[in-house]
């Protein structure tokens, strides 16, 4: 009886703790665990990405990781979406959403959200790439900021430590060029890229607020 007693008051503890964390990340999930990528994918060039202290580094050959974790089956709508950034000199990167899982090449499906202050591109880090860009650099290398992003239906808005950079509404019946056929809200996962071996990019703090 009392190590029945010790149970329920352990198991009652759990639910407690677990009932804090929730109301504490009002809403928000994470994506890493900060040591490992587990809940990630990725098929050529594995290499590409590595984590260290505490972050994800994507140095090396195109490749893209993309969430393949339990959160929504990893198959998100509408969402808010955040990580904490930091570029180095000469770097290019980028956030997908509403993508899905492929060996190789840049993704087709889905958008980017651009992560550059200082590469040869001229679209810099907040651009919903070659669909609203942002020409203005808001932060520096070397240094971390927030990347945040959400989709509400078919609005995309994309902030900057919390400063809106793009308020962008996809029309109904839109029809992109040749090679941009993807393009679209619909859903789908995120994925990290790994742009080219001259670029290095961190990650860390990865989370998702589920809106559905």
């Amino acid at each position: 009886m009392k190590n029945f007693l010790l149970f329920i008051s352990f198991f009652a503890l759990i639910v407690t703790c677990r009932a804090q964390q929730a109301a504490n990340t009002d809403g928000w999930i994470s994506l890493f665990d900060g040591k490992s990528l587990n809940g990630w994918k990725v098929g050529e060039n594995a290499s590409t990405f590595s984590v260290r202290d505490g972050a994800i580094v994507a140095n090396g050959p195109v490749a893209h990781l993309f969430y393949d974790g339990e959160v929504k089956n990893h198959d998100f709508k509408n969402f808010e979406f955040k990580a904490d950034v930091m570029t180095t000199p000469g770097s290019n990167s980028g956030l997908y959403f509403h993508t899905a899982y492929q060996d190789s090449s840049w993704p087709r499906k889905g958008y980017e959200v651009q992560v550059n202050n200082s590469h040869g591109d001229w679209r810099r880090t907040g651009s919903l790439y070659a669909i609203q860009d942002v020409k203005e650099v808001y932060v520096k290398d070397n240094e971390w900021y927030t990347e945040s992003f959400s989709v509400k239906g078919k609005h995309v808005t994309i902030k900057i430590n919390g400063k809106t950079v793009v308020e962008y509404d996809e029309p109904e019946n839109v029809k992109r060029d040749v090679g941009m056929e993807g393009r679209l809200l619909s859903s789908g996962t995120f994925a990290i890229q790994g742009h080219d071996p001259g670029s290095k990019v961190y990650f860390k703090n990865i989370m998702v607020k589920p809106l559905d």
